[in-house]
């Protein structure tokens, strides 16, 4: 019999520390064994050397499993860092422009704030004003809408543009990735 201690409250309770007069038992092999006492369950397991596992706490009677805890405990911490693997954090991109960008400028700032689009990252669109060209902020929001567009088939506006003293700032979340499979081409579906 293995003897184990659980430090968490929230890992499935093991061998003695089942607290309850009758459980509903699955074999080793996965067969339904049958409701027995506990005490009866307890002896099954340790006929076999294994443990016997809460898994199903809130079911009536609740439902325990024989089976080796530590194998258990690694095969399930296996499946939670295979799992984490595969999420991704979205990040928060910057570009920023000026209003009097130049075409060739823009193209290249607007092809990489689809590729951050295309990595599923949001892109903070920024258009920074020097001296006297804050009196022209007529300038930046077309320069921010003339960008929303150009983006339109990958990505959306998360908030309107806004002023924030002397930038004018955008944030573009990427199209969710089924409306991104539907328009390949140049029409964009909102």
């Amino acid at each position: 019999m293995h003897t184990i201690t659980i430090a968490k409250s929230t890992d499935a309770r093991v061998n003695e520390r089942i607290r309850v007069p009758q459980v509903r038992v699955i074999g080793d092999d996965g067969s339904q064994i049958g409701i027995l006492a506990v005490r009866d369950a307890l002896a099954l397991a340790q006929e076999k050397g294994l443990d016997l596992v809460e898994v199903s706490p809130t079911a009536r009677p609740p439902v325990c499993r024989i089976m080796d805890y530590g194998k258990f405990k690694y095969e399930q911490n296996r499946r939670a860092r295979k799992a984490k693997k595969k999420q991704h954090v979205v990040q928060l991109k910057e570009v920023k422009m000026r209003p009097k960008i130049e075409e060739h400028d823009y193209n290249f700032k607007i092809g990489h704030a689809r590729e951050f689009l295309a990595e599923r990252n949001k892109v903070k669109l920024t258009v920074t004003f020097r001296g006297r060209e804050v009196a022209h902020q007529d300038l930046g929001f077309k320069l921010i809408d003339r960008a929303l567009a150009s983006l339109a088939d990958v990505g959306v506006a998360e908030t309107t543009p806004r002023s924030e003293g002397r930038t004018l700032v955008l944030i573009v979340m990427p199209k969710p990735a089924k409306a991104v499979a539907k328009a390949p081409s140049g029409d964009a579906a909102d």
